[in-house]
C-alpha cells in the first residue's frame, strides 16, 4: 500500500450478514466445499487450546443445537454454511477495526462499500468510487451499473449465473425467508460487525 509506483486502492465490499446467510442457503450445496475451506481456515489460524476454538458454532440448524451429529445432507451443508458465516463476519470485525486503527495514509487508500447501498444508488456509489481510484466516470458504465440492479425480476435458480435483476428486492429477501431462529443467530455471530457497518 505504500509503494507509490503502485497507487494501490482497496474497496471492501459488505453485505447485511442476514443477506449473505439467506444467499448462503439458498445457494448451499454449490457453496458447500468452498464453507468447510474457510472453517479450515480457523482452525488453521486458532491454537487447538484457545477458547475460540472451543467454542460452539452459532449458526447450527436446529437438530444441532443439542450438539448431536448432522444426519441429513441439507443439516451437514447449514451446519457448514453457518460456521462460515460466522467465520467471515469475524474476519470482517478484524478488517473494520483496523481500518479505525489505521494511519492517515493507509484510509486515504482503502473506503469500504455496503451492498444495500450500491443498489439504492447505484450511478451515486459509482462515482463515489471512481473519484475514489482516480477515474472517470464513463457514461456507458453508469447505464450498465443502472441495467444490471433494476432488472425485470430478482429470484433465479441459478445463483451464480450474472444478469440483470432487481437487486432492490435482494436487500430485503432474508425478512421473507429467514426465520426468527436464523436472523437471531447471524445477528448473535454477526452483530459487532454489523454494528459497525450500521445494519
Amino acid at each position: 500500500l505504500r509503494e507509490p509506483g503502485l497507487n494501490l486502492r482497496v474497496v471492501q465490499l459488505f453485505r447485511d450478514p442476514r443477506a449473505v446467510h439467506n444467499s448462503r442457503l439458498k445457494a448451499r450445496q454449490a457453496l458447500l466445499r468452498e464453507s468447510v475451506q474457510v472453517l479450515r481456515s480457523r482452525h488453521r489460524a486458532e491454537p487447538r487450546g484457545s477458547p475460540r476454538h472451543q467454542q460452539q458454532h452459532l449458526l447450527l440448524p436446529p437438530g444441532l443445537l443439542g450438539g448431536g451429529r448432522a444426519s441429513q445432507p441439507q443439516h451437514r451443508a447449514e451446519f457448514f454454511l453457518g460456521g462460515a458465516l460466522e467465520v467471515i463476519c469475524q474476519a470482517w470485525l478484524r478488517d473494520l477495526l483496523l481500518a479505525r486503527r489505521s494511519p492517515g495514509w493507509l484510509r486515504r487508500r482503502y473506503t469500504q462499500l455496503r451492498y444495500e447501498d450500491l443498489v439504492r444508488e447505484p450511478r451515486a456509489e459509482l462515482r463515489r468510487l471512481l473519484r475514489f481510484a482516480g477515474l472517470t466516470v464513463p457514461p456507458a458504465l453508469e447505464d450498465f451499473v443502472l441495467n444490471m440492479t433494476r432488472g425485470a425480476a430478482y429470484s433465479s435458480d441459478r445463483p451464480f449465473l450474472i444478469s440483470a435483476r432487481d437487486a432492490r428486492e435482494a436487500v430485503h429477501a432474508w425478512r421473507e425467508r429467514l426465520s426468527r431462529q436464523q436472523v437471531r443467530q447471524v445477528e448473535a455471530a454477526c452483530g459487532e460487525a454489523m454494528s459497525i457497518l450500521a445494519y
